[in-house]
Formats: structure tokens, sequence, C-alpha cells
């Protein structure tokens, strides 16, 4: 899909305000990959390339909320990789961290209508071939930015985030709760299970798996965030991570918040698994409750399965359910 020109005419305004250089494309490529936005690689008559993404009918907060969560993750590992400010959770303390490389937000605009499409540009960092430690330089950078989960600076610690966003083309709601189990259940679990009983789903005997697990959610979650809220990409499914041009890790399109860190390996292995060495990298930083192994996978896996089912229908509800079963019988 070509790049509406009225968007291209407003990117343009944009970095011309930014740079204070007239600027103008030579070149729009479309770049595949995208569900939700179409998307496309610009190419300025300097030869500068940039990535640009837009929607007719966007939710208005949805490309704000997502350039503040590239923001974050970006000055997140900026912060990791200067040894940040903190040490490993019960292992090895950083002094330098192998970069994740975030995009930096160049601008947004628009309204989310046809006649004036939401849009997001971004730096544009294109793919490469992963590097020999690729897996074990992601595992070790986003430990190293798990752990930069203190909280809003003057503020208790807390898990959520300052704001809500979006899970996939669905809304995230962020408010923050002082225990982890609060917030997985009330701000997590049940918004979703909700939504999919409204559509039909998960309702009746069928779904009581699902209600018995939210209201034993404090003792399936025992031990869970004990390490304090973490720093989240949220949505960090093998999509949203790839190799740069120098083999290391990018991350994009993220949904983010502070809460326990094994979620975002949680939904890597969903569906496929983690990188080789990622793991060992992972828990050189910032090791793992075997409790994850145990249940925590499933638990917090039944989130982006019902997310699923919100989004594609009834092929998740068998995953779902299986999902709340095992978590059950493992406590």
């Amino acid at each position: 899909m070509t790049a509406p020109a009225p968007v291209l005419r407003s990117v343009e305004t944009a970095l011309e305000e930014r740079t204070g250089r007239a600027m103008a494309f030579r070149r729009v490529a479309p770049v595949g990959g995208g569900c939700i936005n179409p998307s496309a690689r610009l190419e300025a008559e300097s030869g500068q390339a940039f990535f640009l993404k837009w929607n007719p009918s966007a939710p208005p907060k949805m490309f704000s909320a997502e350039a503040d969560g590239l923001d974050a993750l970006r000055k997140g590992a900026q912060t990791a990789a200067r040894g940040g400010d903190h040490g490993s959770p019960g292992g090895a303390s950083l002094t330098t961290s192998p970069a994740l490389h975030v995009p930096e937000v160049l601008g947004m605009g628009g309204s989310g209508t046809p006649s004036d499409p939401g849009w997001l540009l971004l730096e544009w960092i294109p793919q490469g071939s992963p590097a020999r430690d690729y897996g074990r330089r992601l595992g070790e950078g986003l430990a190293a930015l798990h752990g930069l989960g203190s909280g809003q600076a003057g503020n208790e610690p807390s898990f959520g985030w300052h704001r809500d966003n979006f899970i996939g083309s669905l809304p995230q709601a962020n408010g923050h709760r002082g225990r982890w189990s609060d917030f997985w259940r009330d701000l997590r679990l049940e918004p979703q299970l909700r939504m999919a009983r409204d559509r039909g789903y998960l309702d009746g005997a069928q779904g009581r798996v699902l209600d018995e697990l939210l209201a034993r959610m404090e003792e399936v979650t025992e031990g869970a965030g004990a390490a304090g809220p973490a720093l989240l990409h949220g949505d960090l499914w093998s999509g949203n991570y790839y190799a740069g041009p120098d083999g290391g890790p990018v991350l994009i399109d993220p949904a983010v918040y502070r809460g326990a860190g094994e979620v975002d390996l949680a939904m890597m292995e969903l569906f496929g698994s983690l990188p080789p060495g990622f793991r060992e990298g992972y828990e050189d930083v910032r090791p793992l409750d075997p409790e994850y192994d145990r249940s925590r996978r499933d638990l917090y896996q039944l989130y982006y399965l019902l997310v699923h089912v919100n989004l594609f229908g009834g092929g998740y509800v068998a995953s779902s359910l299986a999902a709340a079963k095992r978590v059950l019988r493992a406590v």
C-alpha cells in the first residue's frame, strides 16, 4: 500500500521542523510484516532512510502510546549499556551491557481519520544477519533492561505505567498496583476474559476454570515479582525483535509497562522458542525462579492467548483453557 499523500506531506513538514532543512522523498517502498498498520521505508533525496507507519482509523492515542513505549525502552537500553544504577538481583553486576537497539521516534501526527490518517515516523534500522552471540546478547540486554523497573522518580515502586496503551489493537490498562497478583488479575486476565465473554467465548461451565484461576491469583503468583517491577517490552513475540545491521538485537512495537520480567520471556516462548544462548545470557544477569517453568510461563501466556481470542476468534479458546488448567494443576 502506498503511503497517503497527506501523510507524506506532514512527515516532510515534521522533518523540516526537526532538522531545519527542506525534506523530500525520492522513494517510498512498502514494508511487510505488520498486521495492524501499513508501513513503508522512506528514502530522502539525501539518501537517509526512515520508517513510517500509518492508519486511517487508529485510536487517537495509539501512536503516542507506542512512541512513549519506544522512548522508555530506548532510554532504558542506554542506561543499561552504561551499567545502570543497580545491581543485578541474584547474579553478576553489569558494568557494560550488550546494546539493545530501539529505533528513535522522529515524529507523529494525524487524527486517525481517512482524510487525516494517524502516523508515526521512526529511525530506520535495517535487518541484518544475527551475530554468533545474538541470543546471548538479547538475553543479557533484556535482563539488564528488566532491572530498570524501580518506578517513576519520586514515587513508590509499583506495577503498571503512567499511561494506558495497546496490546495489538486492543486497549491495555496500566493502572498502578502495589501487588503483582492484583495487577495480573485485575488489569490483564480479567479484562480480556470479560471481553471474550462479551463475544460469546469461555462462558458457562467451559470457563469455570478461568474463574477459579482468578480467585486463586494470590496463590498462583506467590513469589512472583519479588525482584520488583521490571521495565517490560510487553509484547515480545518473534516479530517484535530482530537482528540489526551489526548482528545485534533490535526491539520494536512495544506495549510497555512495569511488571514481572518473566512475562516477556513467556511471550517469546508462546509461538516459538528462545534464540540459542538467550536463556543462559538472561540468567547470568537475572536468574529465573523455578516456578517460571513450573507454572508461571503458562500463567503469563494465558493473557496473550486471551488477547488472540479477542483479536482472532475461537481458534485460541482450547489453548487458553489448557494453559489455565496447567497452572492450577501445578499449584
